[in-house]
């Protein structure tokens, strides 16, 4: 009987080990180059479709520019779905949605420099059935589609840019799947030589800068500035350093001192600058301000609004007042940074009606009243107000006392309703964005007219909010406030800001305005690399600041 028994034991032992039976069916291997890649990660120069990829595309050791797309082609045995029940048979299909997925680690030289739980991506029935993945790292032409891309633009935020030095490494990716906080094993590796050359040699000699004309309100400067600084700077950007920025300009003592265009982009184009937009809603309220169309800025919702017919009632949300939404420090429940706040302003977009959502929010029962925090929905708010407000609507109100006067071409986006949107969007050229600036900067005024009342301009300028998280930046009315350190020079700024990296520098103690318009939409490099144009090379070149 002993034999016998021990026969049972070892049959029931090896019976419990088996790995947990397959919870969906997913696609299985899909090739013979499938079969004989499993476990493996490839990487390509370029977007291969699965059914044309052969060995013979695989790259091994890479160069590593600026411009260079690096795409990873994943053969796994089973689908991310099934690893993951593997690791927690215990759960059911739906639980394994949750809180798991794909754990991404990157190391250079052998040393791990980043890991990350992929969360949300890829999609549930993607998931399911999926035993490969083909996904850009890099893809200079169509940045921002995929969560690899997002996972790529991480990674080199949290150390990857500075591992990534000059001349040679190895680079090594692995994956496997986690369900809450098990981790599981390897799925698939790959690894790759690289020559990095993220450094382009730039030779000044060779570049030249735009030869400086007058525009309309803009006659053309005639002072010194560090031209090879610039130089310096436009190289860069066309050797892909600083990426999708479309023009840099500089206006100093009012005059057109620098003008660079890149991507295709003139004199003539249209720029999105997404949030800066939501400036003009400051100007346009201390306009009407001026006019008797509104009172003051002190107002409150309840004068604008039958605030007891929305949701969520309350005395505070009726007394809101319109400075609040100016330095978005409100009591309303709507934060952009936080994606689980209600008044996310992702939440709005897909409704029919903006107002109607800013209005129907509760109040926050958590954040300290007068903090700062980013508010959309609430600059939107402020364009309904003016639009019920002023003769004629917003559109024709801004075109007639400041867009007409000042001579600047223009293209507003709209809310559902088809009130001038003020969360953002106004399309601009790059000098009618610098002739916005430079009204700041004349204190309201324009050719002799005052178009902004400066008192205005001056509330504007006041530091109301500290911005949570951030050193010794501020907040005005919908504009922004922060020094930039130069040579051991602090120099404060009151500016707009965009998505993208687009800026507009009203600078407090130097005759400067700065324009920068961008389009690196969503990209975790987009406002750090313009800090790095400003403080490295703008700003040293127009102020004349020596080593």
């Amino acid at each position: 009987m002993a034999p016998r028994f021990l026969l049972f034991s070892f049959l029931s032992l090896w019976i419990f080990q088996l790995p947990a039976q397959d919870i969906v069916k997913d696609q299985g291997i899909t090739s013979p180059l499938h079969q004989g890649n499993v476990g493996r990660i490839v990487f390509t120069s370029r977007k291969i479709d699965l059914s044309a990829l052969t060995p013979a595309d695989f790259l091994y050791a890479y160069e590593l520019t600026n411009k260079s797309n690096l795409f990873i082609t994943v053969f796994m045995a089973r689908s991310l779905t099934n690893y993951m029940h593997g690791l927690a048979p215990e759960l059911p299909l739906d639980s394994l949605h949750k809180n798991s997925g794909y754990q991404f680690s990157l190391l250079i030289d052998d040393r791990l420099i980043y890991k990350s739980n992929i969360l949300g991506a890829p999609l549930p029935k993607i998931r399911d059935t999926e035993t490969t993945i083909s996904k850009p790292l890099i893809d200079n032409e169509n940045e921002g589609v995929w969560w690899s891309q997002f996972y790529w633009g991480r990674f080199l935020q949290n150390g990857g840019d500075s591992a990534l030095t000059e001349g040679r490494h190895s680079l090594k990716m692995e994956i496997r799947p986690y369900v809450q906080a098990l981790v599981g094993d390897l799925i698939a590796s790959g690894e790759l030589s690289l020559e990095v050359k993220r450094k382009p040699v730039i030779d000044v000699s060779r570049i030249q800068l735009n030869p400086i004309q007058p525009y309309n309100g803009f006659p053309a400067s005639t002072e010194q500035f560090d031209s090879n600084k610039i130089k310096e700077l436009k190289g860069k950007i066309e050797a892909g350093v600083f990426k999708r920025i479309n023009s840099v300009v500089v206006i100093r003592n009012g005059k057109i001192l620098v003008e660079e265009y890149f991507n295709g982009e003139n004199r003539d184009s249209l720029h999105d600058p997404r949030s800066v937009g939501k400036s003009f809603a400051s100007t346009m309220i201390g306009i009407a301000e001026s006019e008797g169309y509104l009172k003051s800025e002190h107002q409150t919702l309840k004068e604008f609004y039958p605030i007891r017919s929305f949701a969520n009632y309350s005395p505070e949300k009726e007394n809101v007042p319109l400075k609040d939404l100016l330095t978005m420090s409100s009591a309303f429940d709507g934060d952009d940074n936080d994606g689980d706040s209600p008044g996310n302003e992702e939440n709005m977009y897909p409704t029919d009606d903006w107002v109607k959502f800013t209005l129907d929010l509760p109040v926050s029962s958590t954040r300290p009243r007068e903090q700062w925090h980013y508010f959309t929905a609430g600059a939107m708010l402020l364009g309904d107000v003016l639009n019920k407000t002023v003769p004629g609507g917003l559109e024709k109100y801004a075109d007639r006392k400041l867009f007409g006067p000042l001579g600047i071409k223009y293209q507003w986006t709209y809310t559902p309703q088809h009130v001038p949107n003020t969360a953002g969007g106004i399309r601009l050229n790059a000098l009618g964005f610098a002739k916005y600036g430079q009204l700041y900067k004349n204190g309201g005024q324009w050719n002799g007219r005052q178009i902004v009342p400066k008192d205005w301009v001056n509330k504007t300028f006041t530091r109301y909010r500290p911005i949570p998280g951030r050193s010794d930046e501020f907040y005005g009315y919908l504009f922004w406030n922060k020094k930039y350190m130069v040579k051991g020079q602090r120099y404060e700024t009151f500016y707009c800001t965009g998505n993208g990296g687009n800026k507009i520098f009203v600078f407090m103690d130097q005759p400067l305005v700065i324009v920068i318009t961008a389009s690196a939409y969503g990209q975790p490099y987009a406002h750090p690399q313009v800090d790095r144009m400003m403080t490295e090379y703008i700003l040293p070149a127009v102020l004349n600041v020596k080593d």
